[in-house]
Parts: C-alpha cells; sequence; structure tokens
C-alpha cells in the first residue's frame, strides 16, 4: 500500500510517499481502508518532535516509533482481528488511531474500541475532522469545565480547529459564547453562534470589564494573570494546546 512515511524529526521534507507493507489486525483491532484523514497540531507536534520532551516519553530521539503519521481517521472496515464485536467489513466508520498513529496511508489498524459508526450525513471528510477537535472540546467544556446553562463563556483561539468545536459545544450546553479571534475568522465563529467577537488584533480582552464562569485558552499566548484577571472569583480556567501535543488539558480553579 502507500503510507506517508517518516523516519526522522523535522519539517515537513522528512515526509515522503512510499510503498510499505499493508498492515494485519491483530485481536481486538480492525483493518480501515482509509477514505480520509485530518491534519492536527498533533501530528505536526510528533513530525518535528517538538517539544523536546515529546521525544523523552516516546524513547525515540532520532525519529518517531512509528514511520507513517495521521491520527484522525475516517474509512471502511476491510477486516476485524479475533475478539472484535459489533464491526464488520463493509460498515463505515471514524475515529482515532491511537498511540500508533497511521492514518496517512491506504489502510490502517486501529483497536475497534477507538472507532464508531461514521454518521450517515457526515461525509468521509467531515468525519475524519471530528475526533481529537471535537473530543478536546466537548471534555474540556462539559466534563473538565462543567459548563452548565446560562454561564458565560470565553474562548481564545475560536476559529481553530478546537475552537471551531466548542463554539458550537458551548452554544448546545445553553452557554453565552465570547470568542476571540483574528479580523478574517470573525463572520467565520459569528455563523457558528459566537453572541459576542473580539478581534485580538482590535481589542484586548483581557483588558475588558466582562467576567467569565470559563475561560477555554487555545492559543497559550497570555499569561496566567491576563487570564486570571477575566474570570469571576469562583470561574475557571482550561488550558489547551499552546505547544502542547495530543491536546493536552489542564485547569485550575480558582475562588
Amino acid at each position: 500500500m502507500k503510507a506517508i512515511v517518516q523516519d526522522r524529526y523535522g519539517s515537513p521534507d522528512v515526509l515522503s510517499l512510499q510503498e510499505t507493507d499493508q498492515p494485519r489486525p491483530s485481536a481486538g483491532e480492525v483493518l480501515v481502508r482509509v477514505r480520509a484523514a485530518a491534519v492536527n497540531a498533533y501530528d505536526w507536534h510528533i513530525m518535528r518532535g517538538d517539544p523536546y520532551v515529546l521525544r523523552l516519553a516516546a524513547r525515540s530521539l532520532r525519529g518517531p516509533r512509528f514511520r507513517i503519521r495521521g491520527w484522525d481517521v475516517a474509512g471502511v472496515v476491510d477486516a476485524v482481528g479475533d475478539g472484535v464485536t459489533g464491526l464488520s467489513p463493509g460498515d463505515e466508520v471514524y475515529g482515532d488511531t491511537g498511540e500508533s498513529d497511521g492514518a496517512f496511508a491506504e489502510y490502517v489498524c486501529v483497536p475497534a474500541e477507538r472507532l464508531a459508526p461514521k454518521p450517515a450525513k457526515l461525509t468521509f471528510e467531515r468525519a475524519a475532522a471530528v475526533p481529537l477537535a471535537g473530543s478536546t472540546a466537548l471534555v474540556g467544556l462539559r466534563d473538565a469545565g462543567r459548563l452548565r446553562a446560562g454561564q458565560h463563556v470565553l474562548i481564545n483561539g475560536a476559529s481553530g480547529g478546537v475552537g471551531t468545536f466548542a463554539v458550537q459545544i458551548a452554544k448546545a450546553l445553553g452557554a453565552t459564547v465570547t470568542a476571540v479571534c483574528s479580523t478574517r475568522n470573525v463572520e467565520l465563529v459569528t455563523s457558528l453562534g459566537a453572541d459576542h467577537v473580539v478581534d485580538y488584533t482590535r481589542e484586548d480582552f483581557t483588558r475588558g470589564a466582562s467576567r467569565y464562569e470559563l475561560v477555554l485558552d487555545l492559543v497559550g499566548n497570555r499569561s496566567l494573570a491576563d487570564l486570571r484577571r477575566v474570570l469571576t472569583p469562583e470561574g475557571t480556567l482550561l488550558l489547551s494546546g499552546g505547544g502542547v501535543s495530543r491536546g493536552g488539558r489542564c485547569s485550575a480553579r480558582w475562588g
């Protein structure tokens, strides 16, 4: 099969299209014929081995443990390994590949529990864009941030992959959403349902009078003191991204 292969860390020049062996599903795995794969900041970080701690964590200093990049995938089940139930050849699925990556290829083996049936209304391309960005936004707002109807949330980086999901999820949870983005993306985040949009090229949201029960920072370009300033006394700050791979999340609560 054809795949995008990488043998050392570096710029996109380290990636090459090559012929490689088609994988076979082990017990608990599903072989997916790839129809679409998404590119996330995670893939960029792994490609470059940046931050350096990623190399230490992977115990692989010169190049990634797995040669084929790609975390998010959508496609058709080609075969299933022993013990897999609920999925059969021909099923349309989407999900993420887990630690092994491998979605930038014609075929990839994926743990069965990391896949779900693709909604019929979604194209493969749209489904592939959901897993990492969508789950980061959902878990951050609903679970870590415990966002409730009637609360006010500010999303810094609202026009990015996670941010666009976060705006929509926050609205679905009944929150009032303030989105921070650049001028060219104001129309986009407004169309997604943001109640208020702050163009950071014209206004500093940390200097305004508004206060929020939840701040989701997806950029990492402001100090904790700046972000604390816009929280209510018992507000919650969620940090995601800003150089942390895999949409890594952490939270802080004051009050």
